[in-house]
């Protein structure tokens, strides 16, 4: 028979009530606080869990905790801006890999790490190649620099504790008092490096994208061999980066001079 009007689903609510649930943790939640938030038996927030897991709305790291996915992320990004992301970036990142002849990426931040969500490259053999969905911690990109200076001291601070800052290459910062004083004079610059800090031999630049509520939206960056990176892409970049953001909503900014 038909459900009668107003008729609610279970399944349905349940599933909304862990979402709700997780979206109240600033950090990723364990199944047992779950629990205790919505009142569900283990075995139905399992079976829950695992079918948000499975359509992207959820996902589990590898302490076993949950925080939300992706796929809300970039519904969110949607909601907010009543337009799509990527659609709007992809047109501008096509003209800078043009123009450098290099890879241009669009991230955003999820957690302690960023996700590429959107890339352009180039046709040329040699390049960096950053695949779509994807992840890096925070403190070892360009963006994921700019995004903690963004979140504040007391956010940076609190990344440094939950990560330990690990080091994947010989450059990555891997101390607090740098990584602030890094993080805070790239916000003030508008753009920052990623100096050999993720990948030997790659360097990036990196700006942020604000939407209309003047909260950051994403990443714009352009990764090279770090022998070919020009800092004379600082300016491009961010002129980009500024329309963008205009295109979301944002008043755009004055563009940067490269110090």
């Amino acid at each position: 028979m038909p459900n009668k009007p107003g008729a609610r689903v279970q399944v349905i609510d349940r599933a909304a009530g862990l979402l709700d649930a997780i979206a109240r943790y600033s950090e990723p939640v364990s199944l047992k606080v779950l629990m205790a938030e919505t009142g569900l038996h283990a075995s139905t927030a399992h079976r829950i869990l695992s079918s948000l897991m499975q359509n992207g709305l959820v996902e589990k790291d590898q302490d076993n905790l949950y925080r939300l996915g992706l796929k809300l992320v970039q519904l969110g990004t949607r909601l907010h801006s009543k337009l799509d992301l990527r659609a709007i970036a992809l047109p501008v990142m096509e003209r800078l890999r043009d123009s450098f002849g290099e890879s241009v990426n669009l991230s955003i931040r999820e957690g302690d790490q960023v996700v590429y969500v959107e890339r352009a490259t180039p046709n040329r053999m040699m390049h960096v190649h950053q695949v779509v969905g994807s992840r890096a911690p925070l403190h070892v990109t360009a963006v994921g620099k700019l995004m903690l200076g963004a979140a504040g001291t007391e956010a940076c601070s609190a990344y440094a504790r939950r990560t330990n800052l690990p080091a994947y290459t010989a450059n990555t910062i891997t101390v607090l008092p740098r990584l602030l004083e890094e993080a805070s004079s790239a916000l003030e610059n508008g753009y920052a490096f990623d100096n050999e800090e993720a990948e030997t031999g790659v360097g990036c630049i990196g700006v942020l994208l604000y939407d209309g509520a003047s909260q950051v939206a994403a990443g714009l960056s352009v990764s090279a061999p770090i022998e070919r990176r020009d800092i004379r892409w600082v300016g491009s970049l961010v002129n980009a980066g500024n329309a963008i953001s205009q295109s979301l909503g944002f008043k755009a900014v004055k563009p940067r001079k490269a110090s």
